[in-house]
């Protein structure tokens, strides 16, 4: 089991901490609200010799142990690249929201989509939120994430929260009860590329709330390391 200490933001008082026990990591794809353009890219991934789902969204078992709070993963390879996805956790009962990365092996995914996920570590933000004070403007929510592709950082994502399935959707499609079990984590998707999925020696993720006027952020670095065999 998995353990890591969170801060935790609240609308009012004071900070807290808690110690979460993690002891599930689910990785949901393929979450965008708009089916039609999902499908869309589906084909164009399928062209490139990504295996399509059977069906969308999809929700993919990883161990809890690729979550991290380090600020640099190691990786095999030139072929992986990191997406800014907000992730929910279950810890005694409350639901905790956070920011993170589904860092990804691409030059698996053509073998094997989950196996190129469970390959990677997951950095995320060292901060939560309670779900219940976002819950009412959730949609207004907005993801970013920055990359250094040689020449510094340049906006590598961005979309607010209306553009993916709504977190009671996911659910209620990739949990028998429709609850997080306690010590659950789920990833909830990713948006798009600007410019297209490709490598970087860095990346730097947001989730920003305009209604409260705060964020959650993380930033890492990649190190790759060599492939003598």
């Amino acid at each position: 089991m998995k353990e890591l200490t969170f801060g935790v933001e609240p609308v009012d008082g004071a900070p807290s901490t808690i110690e979460a026990q993690l002891n599930g990591l689910v990785m949901a794809g393929w979450t965008g609200r708009d089916e039609a353009a999902l499908w869309h890219h589906i084909e164009e991934l399928k062209e490139l010799g990504v295996k399509p789902p059977a069906s969308v969204p999809v929700f993919y078992p990883l161990s809890p142990d690729r979550v991290t709070l380090g600020d640099l993963i190691h990786v095999s390879g030139e072929g992986n690249s990191g997406e800014v996805e907000y992730f929910l956790l279950k810890h005694r009962g409350e639901t905790f929201v956070g920011c993170g990365s589904d860092h990804t092996d691409r030059d698996l995914e053509s073998v094997s989509v989950t196996l190129s996920k469970q390959i990677c570590d997951k950095p995320v933000a060292g901060t939560l939120w309670r779900y219940e004070d976002v819950a009412p403007h959730w949609d207004r929510l907005q993801l970013s994430a920055w990359c250094d592709f040689g020449n510094g950082e340049e906006l590598y994502q961005q979309s607010t929260l209306d553009q993916m399935r709504e977190p009671a959707d996911l659910l209620a499609r990739g949990y028998a009860n429709g609850e997080l079990t306690e010590g659950g984590v789920m990833f909830g998707g990713a948006p798009g590329a600007i410019g297209g999925i490709r490598p970087a020696a860095s990346f730097r993720m947001e989730l920003h709330d305009p209604v409260l006027g705060r964020s959650l952020g993380h930033a890492y670095r990649i190190e790759t390391l060599a492939m003598p065999g």
